[in-house]
């Protein structure tokens, strides 16, 4: 991914840094090719070049730009699970797929980690990134995800064999997983999604108190992507499944919804963050009755969301780490709707606004494993920075509103916003 070149002044507006510090009221942030030179107070900045490119923040906020921390760019307008995988054609989901990620970096997002993908193209969604040929957040990418058969994901009735191979393997046993994790490595991800729970959208047969895998799956799963250096993580909502994933060894826990204080101990123990993709809840139960969602599957939502509520201020009160994001894509929850997450840990959850954005920024980097490059307005980091017109700390809503964003800059180069240029097309051509 390319970087702008010469020397940016971001000006007039305060910082809010991502690292948790309260804000800089007068700031300025000073980009040099692409990266952070300075950032704090405007009357300790040094005297820019005359040539400098000046961002006036109108007295808005300077952030760095935000995270999504559990993105599934090939989700499209699902309203029921059997649609994750034959709804539309592979063909058709990766244009889809390039679409959302612009929509992502039109929201604010400069960076995400993927939840989870049809077939493998997230892998080639990031390489596209990287090269300049699509506009999206940089990109950790995960694969098919993996559940035990008669799991959540397991959806195919067994007289009915049609779809399945895009989105999920379905495993029996250790050896099966194994064999999983072996096709994700060589497909090139990052990330290796299982399931170790239900959900609340199949209140049947794996509820959100269900168990979708077992102990030794799950162990087999992490010892053999460890080895190839690939990290793990898991759709954990009964409380024993986040129990069994801790003890597995998983490096990410997505939901964590019913967490007692024997699992919290373990989560703070390793360290491990935690993901909890709450508004797709609160999404689910207010809107589930216009799209046809059974009421058993919403008063699970309902129980599911309350739960999710206090285990995540449960695990922030604790010291623990929380990423934001999760689950856009469904016909109730879309695309481009991520910042609701934010507004909804503020004014739901009881998260102040600056600890949402530290979850939103500087977690978010931490869970891809970069946050030593962005995530944070800090000397020597990539210049990825979010200009808004107005205070998010007294208006965290202000996230959601595209039309207040003045900037999204992405290595220091203006990719959306008010200020943006249409994205440039690039072709690149092969020597022969």
């Amino acid at each position: 991914m390319r970087l702008s070149t010469g020397i940016t002044v971001i000006s007039n507006g305060q910082i809010v840094d991502g690292t948790g510090k309260g804000p800089i009221a007068n700031g300025t942030c000073i980009l040099r090719d692409g990266k952070i030179a300075y950032v704090g107070p405007t009357e300790s900045a040094p005297p820019p070049p005359p040539d400098a490119q000046r961002i006036d923040a109108c007295g808005g906020t300077i952030m760095p730009g935000l995270v999504e921390a559990h993105f599934h760019a090939t989700y499209f307008n699902i309203a029921a699970l059997e649609d994750l995988d034959i709804k539309y054609p592979v063909e058709y989901v990766s244009l889809l797929s390039s679409v959302n990620t612009r929509l992502a970096l039109e929201c604010g997002y400069t960076a995400a980690r993927s939840g989870g993908c049809l077939f493998n193209i997230d892998v080639w969604l990031k390489r596209a990134i990287e090269e300049d040929l699509i506009a999206g957040p940089r990109l950790s990418a995960s694969g098919r995800e993996i559940c035990s058969a008669g799991g959540l994901m397991d959806w195919n009735p067994e007289f009915r064999k049609i779809g399945m191979e895009g989105l999920v393997f379905i495993i029996n046993g250790v050896e099966d997983a194994r064999k999983a994790v072996r096709a994700l490595v060589k497909d090139g991800v990052e990330w290796v999604k299982t399931y170790p729970t239900g959900d609340a959208a199949s209140p049947d047969a794996n509820d959100h108190h269900t168990l979708c895998m077992t102990f030794e799956e799950m162990h087999a799963v992490v010892a053999t992507a460890h080895n190839h250096k690939l990290k793990v993580t898991g759709h954990c909502r009964a409380t024993e499944g986040i129990k069994n994933a801790l003890r597995a060894g998983y490096d990410c826990i997505e939901h964590g919804t019913f967490m007692d204080n024997e699992a919290l101990d373990l989560l703070l123990e390793r360290d491990v963050p935690c993901v909890p993709a709450l508004y797709f809840e609160k999404a689910s139960v207010e809107l589930g009755p216009e799209f046809g969602l059974p009421q058993s599957v919403i008063d699970g939502h309902q129980e599911t969301l309350d739960g999710g509520c206090d285990s995540a201020l449960k695990i922030l009160r604790a010291g623990g780490r929380l990423g934001m994001g999760g689950d856009y894509g469904f016909g109730w929850n879309p695309h481009g709707d991520y910042a609701r997450e934010l507004t909804f840990f503020v004014k739901d959850v009881g998260f102040t606004p600056l600890e949402v954005i530290t979850c939103a920024t500087k977690t978010g980097a931490e869970i891809m494993g970069r946050g030593n490059e962005f995530g944070t307005l800090e000397v020597g980091k990539l210049g990825d920075v979010l200009i808004v017109d107005g205070d998010v700390l007294a208006d965290i809503s202000l996230l959601e509103d595209r039309s207040k964003f003045i900037a999204v800059l992405q290595g220091g180069l203006i990719k959306a916003g008010r200020l943006a240029k249409p994205f440039p097309t690039v072709v690149k051509q092969e020597k022969k």
